[in-house]
């Protein structure tokens, strides 16, 4: 297994700048509600700074769980058990998000979590649970280890930076999180469908169109501005004209 990676070598031949863009390409694709579910996770921790440290900790360290992965992905494949737990989880999240709220009025919902390092292993385990599927593609579309890894550690670069982004955007688009976690349970049900039977697995282009029409929907909406923020800015312009007619 680990010859496998050691001897497949770095003589690329001239496809494997294609061979690494489609990569690239199958992980950005793949990793839209990975990275809203990580957002979401990270935006359970109340301080902002704490939030963008514990997706860098967290994305280090899903990065070290993912090499493992494709590096041991050919003894990773032969066991159904871990498309069950990678499954399970992501349906256990899914639900586990749909029955939170964040004990405001609005009731949204939303994770919550006393301290950082509880988000970092539940970042980290996100993103490898995400893996067993797109390694598991990434596998089939290449056979080179050292090749996958490269097209891992360019995506995990640009998870964080969707991540980043997503972490802005759930404050401001109403559907957006519930559609990523819609995909979420997608996702981890699809890991099932392909223990029970892997015949009635559906195609990736089902779970590209599925991803890209609940991002569609997700995107549909904008927030309203909240009524604390309505309330402040109120009671500026009513301090503002108390400081004019004292002036006058």
């Amino acid at each position: 297994m680990l010859d496998r990676a050691l001897n497949s070598g770095f003589n690329f031949g001239i496809e494997t700048p294609f061979l690494l863009l489609i990569l690239i390409g199958l992980e950005a694709v793949l990793s839209a509600d990975n990275a809203v579910a990580l957002a979401a996770i990270a935006q359970g921790i109340e301080n902002p700074k704490d939030q963008r440290r514990a997706l860098n900790v967290g994305l280090v360290l899903a990065y070290v769980l993912r090499v493992t992965l494709i590096v041991t992905a050919t003894w990773v494949i032969k066991f159904w058990q871990f498309d069950l737990l990678g499954g399970a989880y992501l349906l256990w999240l899914t639900y586990n998000y749909f029955t939170s709220s964040s004990g405001e009025e609005d009731g949204e919902r939303r994770f919550h979590f006393s301290s950082l390092w509880q988000a970092i292993p539940m970042i980290a385990v996100t993103d490898l649970a995400f893996s067993l599927d797109s390694v598991t593609a990434a596998i089939a579309i290449v056979d080179n280890t050292w090749l996958v890894i490269a097209g891992g550690t360019i995506g995990v670069i640009t998870l964080r930076f969707l991540a980043g982004l997503f972490l802005r955007w759930l404050d401001i688009y109403t559907y957006l999180e519930d559609a990523a976690f819609i995909t979420v349970g997608f996702v981890g049900l699809r890991l099932i469908v392909k223990v029970i039977n892997p015949a009635l697995v559906p195609p990736e282009w089902v779970t590209i169109v599925v991803v890209f029409g609940m991002f569609v929907w997700g995107f549909s909406k904008r927030k309203e501005p909240s009524s604390s923020v309505e309330e402040m800015k109120e009671s500026i312009e009513n301090l503002e004209i108390r400081e004019k007619q004292k002036q006058n």
